[in-house]
């Protein structure tokens, strides 16, 4: 690693309780990994969220924290618990019943990027495993759970935005036959992540922006979601994801020309959600 394995981005004055995380969009590969990977540059970057942490940028600037990971997912996946070790990739590592996660080669340790192309020839050890959620996975988590904890204490509440992209093959082939796919897709764990009047709010000024947006169908939230939307202890999490289509070459993993405009377009949205973080926008409080 040339950097450290995250980033955070702090507003001057912090005036919203919202938070902005881009976990999948790290791209600083280090050198010894790149020796182990059987696979082309291009290849290995395809499980990326690339340029997400440009398109949501704007967090800072409208009195929101951003996260942004600079470790990139094919060497270890922050949306994944640290326990989601997979006998296929890591080894000495029993398998523990079925999770559709690990079964499809992206648990913690990816054994897979995109379309199933295998990221090492054999498998890694586990002192290798565990040294990368020590020194990558725990870190980012300490700080995404720091984040939290402070927007509470500032605001009572907390609501975190965790942004992904999803490869327009897999939006349009699996919901074709319901219409048009879907641009953005929200996850909140059907309701378990976050409370019903903020999914709301989200849902509407993404489509007012003109988005078709789909909740829970086919991206319901993982990790992040799961483990830190807690809507009883005023904590909201919402996984966000955006056909990569929109603003990117998807095949060479290159900005398209469109891609300043959809910067624009995302910052105008970033600065909405974030005032659904202010207390003129009174997010309902759980009882105590």
């Amino acid at each position: 690693m040339t950097q450290a394995p995250f980033r955070i981005e702090r507003p001057t004055r912090s005036t919203t309780a919202t938070i902005f995380a881009s976990p999948h969009s790290g791209r600083d590969y280090p050198s010894s990994f790149l020796r182990q990977v059987i696979l082309d540059e291009l290849s290995v970057r395809s499980s990326e969220d690339a340029f997400m942490d440009e398109l949501v940028s704007a967090a800072p600037s409208c009195g929101a924290t951003l996260i942004a990971a600079n470790v990139p997912r094919a060497f270890i996946d922050l949306n994944r618990g640290p326990d989601e070790l997979d006998p296929g990739v890591v080894q000495n590592v029993r398998g523990s019943g079925h999770n559709p996660r690990i079964g499809s080669g992206l648990g913690v340790i990816p054994r897979v990027v995109s379309n199933g192309r295998a990221i090492y020839r054999g498998k890694i050890e586990l002192t290798e495993a565990k040294a990368r959620i020590a020194d990558f996975w725990q870190p980012y988590h300490a700080a995404l759970t720091a984040e939290i904890e402070s927007a509470k204490r500032a605001h009572g509440v907390a609501i975190l935005f965790d942004m992904h992209s999803m490869p327009h093959e897999a939006i349009d082939s699996g919901l074709r036959a319901k219409g048009s796919p879907p641009q953005v897709v929200l996850g909140n764990r059907f309701g378990a992540a976050c409370g019903g009047d903020i999914i709301e709010r989200i849902e509407a000024i993404f489509r007012e922006e003109g988005f078709r947006v789909a909740l829970n169908v086919p991206f319901a939230g993982a990790y992040v979601t799961q483990q830190y939307g807690r809507p009883a202890r005023n904590q909201h999490a919402v996984q966000i994801e955006i056909d990569r289509s929109l603003y990117m070459d998807e095949a060479q993993i290159e900005k398209g020309p469109e891609f300043d405009a959809f910067r624009e377009r995302m910052s105008g949205i970033i600065r909405k959600l974030a005032d659904l973080g202010r207390p003129e926008h009174s997010v309902p409080l759980a009882a105590e």
